[in-house]
């Protein structure tokens, strides 16, 4: 895999851990309810779930290059109408994640396997994580190459981004979430986010049609 083609991936994959979804939630959640620290234990429950949706979704993309290139191609343009969606829907969402969180938290307990083990689920129910792995890896996969390496570049760099992504927000959470839960920020966070998954999207379809 070339320099240019990981970089391109780390930015798209920023973009995708950066934007709120479940996973973030769990961890602004976690933060407010036990503290930054044990954020971590379902952030690595959460990246261990991309580890098996990312191989389901790597042993798939095996199964589609020994059969059809055309259809391999079709995912690929289906990557980047994802991120022109992710654009639009995070752009409309008005709701800050922040102040979801509040209403979610609680004082309580709860063992460091437990978070553990939400977290791990809330990676293997996430709509989010299941779309990118099956639509937008195949953007950054050679074809005519050895797919195990490639996989294990694209995975290991997105789970090391998503560990970083989710304790970031429990820190931010912890520190300055009444900065955060102020709904005109929130909305405006939600249009920066959206306008990169949108910019990315075309992106990714100008390149198509240029090679095309």
């Amino acid at each position: 895999m070339s320099l240019p083609v990981w970089i391109l991936f780390v930015t798209v994959a920023l973009a995708a851990v950066l934007s709120p979804g479940p996973a973030v939630l769990h961890a602004i959640t976690n933060s407010m309810t036990f503290g930054w620290r044990r954020v971590a234990f379902s952030s690595l429950g959460n990246i261990l779930g991309l580890l098996v949706l990312s191989s389901l979704a790597m042993a798939g993309m095996g199964a589609l290059l020994k059969t059809s290139a055309l259809l391999f191609t079709l995912l690929k343009l289906l990557g980047a109408g994802y991120l022109i969606h992710l654009g639009f829907r995070q752009w409309r969402s008005g709701a800050s994640l922040f102040s979801q969180a509040e209403t979610l938290s609680a004082a309580g307990h709860s063992s460091n396997g437990r978070i553990f083990r939400k977290g791990l689920m809330v990676a293997l129910t996430n709509p989010k994580a299941i779309l990118f792995f099956s639509a937008l890896f195949p953007q950054f996969i050679r074809p005519d190459r050895v797919l195990a390496p490639q996989f294990l570049i694209l995975t290991t760099t997105f789970m090391f981004l998503s560990f970083s992504a989710l304790m970031s927000y429990g820190l931010v959470a912890h520190t300055a979430r009444a900065w955060f839960a102020d709904e005109r920020r929130g909305t405006w966070f939600n249009r920066a986010s959206g306008s990169v998954f949108f910019l990315l999207g075309i992106g990714m379809l100008r390149i198509k049609a240029s090679r095309g």
